[in-house]
């Protein structure tokens, strides 16, 4: 609400606007008024209180005083005091009795500071998205997580323990064990330290919440290691995608045995052959058809300045046959885990780097 104080200075700075040939509605709208108030508070003879301010709407179908008490009272009655108004008001339309719409129930609760959780069960809680993370070189961003091997012995498996880098696709680190345990990753995730030579607070390692990520065992090396550990909500897959589509990579390729592994020993090797062929052999599409090895010793770039002169040839050739220009082979310059939306500007991604 403007005061009567700044409402005397904007009609006098208006007046002397329009004596020096300013346009009146073109003043109003550099000031943040309507012309409308300008005339009201010129034609009133004073400036006065604005009549706005003193405006009361009365719903025509608001509850009475009576009939509010009785929606609290029946809220708040041994039958439908654990109940939500989303149980209670049909459970009164089956005996006949309609008082006031769930949205009202709502609404009167809030009022009286009634709305809470009415059951037993654990209230809902909101859980805020992970921060973004970027990485725009190898061994900065990090992704795990376990996924089964199926056994022999129907209802058991073998867990698979797979750590990649997010920016590169190469898989960093693996294993297979016959049981999920924070003392296993560990010690992968040190394995994977010393062969990439990881300094302190050079990389941060996403994952999900299960067991074996939040154990002490787990925090307390990535602590002594100076990994930053990284968390997705509970139970939201999304926000843990490199790791689920490595997974879906590894169960829907052509080499995926069909039959379940009879030991630890073959589910290894299996394993292991599969990881040399996704590091050495398969062309990623995520990061322009380069194999996770190549992106991550730096050879991509030669590679893709070598494809790119070879579709420049091809069109010199035969430029009839081009509509346009050749298939873009530019490096991806970075990776990013969990990117919240519309934050990208012309002035460039203010997302956090991982390192």
């Amino acid at each position: 609400m403007i005061h009567l104080s700044e409402r005397k200075l904007i009609v006098q700075w208006v007046e002397e606007a329009s004596i020096a040939g300013a346009r009146i509605r073109k003043a109003c709208d550099l000031l943040g008024i309507s012309p409308r108030s300008l005339q009201r508070w010129r034609q009133s003879g004073e400036i006065g209180e604005d009549g706005r301010s003193r405006r009361q709407f009365v719903p025509a179908n608001k509850l009475s005083e009576i009939e509010r008490k009785k929606l609290l009272q029946v809220a708040n009655s041994e039958r439908f005091s654990d109940l939500p108004p989303t149980q209670i008001v049909p459970m009164l339309a089956e005996q006949g009795l309609y008082i006031a719409s769930e949205s009202t129930f709502y609404r009167v609760l809030r009022e009286a500071h009634l709305l809470q959780h009415r059951q037993a069960s654990r209230p809902a809680t909101v859980v805020s998205q992970p921060k973004p993370l970027m990485a725009d070189a190898p061994n900065q961003l990090y992704s795990w997580d376990i996924t089964y091997l199926p056994q022999a012995i129907k209802g058991l498996f073998f867990y698979l323990y797979l750590f990649m880098d997010i920016f590169s696709r190469k898989i960093v680190g693996w294993q297979v064990y016959d049981q999920e345990s924070s003392e296993w990753a560990s010690e992968i995730m040190c394995d994977i330290v010393r062969l990439e030579e990881i300094e302190p607070d050079q990389v941060t390692l996403h994952s999900d919440n299960g067991g074996p990520m939040k154990g002490a065992t787990m925090l307390a090396t990535l602590q002594q290691l100076g990994v930053v550990p990284s968390f997705s909500r509970p139970s939201v897959s999304n926000d843990n995608p490199y790791s689920e589509s490595l997974f879906k990579t590894l169960k829907y390729c052509p080499r995926y045995p069909g039959k379940p592994f009879s030991d630890l020993g073959q589910a290894r090797q299996w394993v292991g052959d599969f990881v040399h062929w996704y590091n050495h052999q398969h062309r990623h599409s995520g990061i322009q058809f380069v194999t996770p090895e190549q992106r991550h010793s730096g050879l991509d770039r030669e590679i893709l300045i070598r494809r790119k002169q070879v579709y420049e040839m091809a069109k010199a050739q035969h430029p009839e046959r081009w509509s346009g220009q050749t298939r873009n082979w530019e490096p991806i310059a970075a990776a990013y885990l969990n990117p919240e939306k519309y934050r990208a500007t012309k002035e460039g991604n203010p997302m956090e780097k991982a390192a």
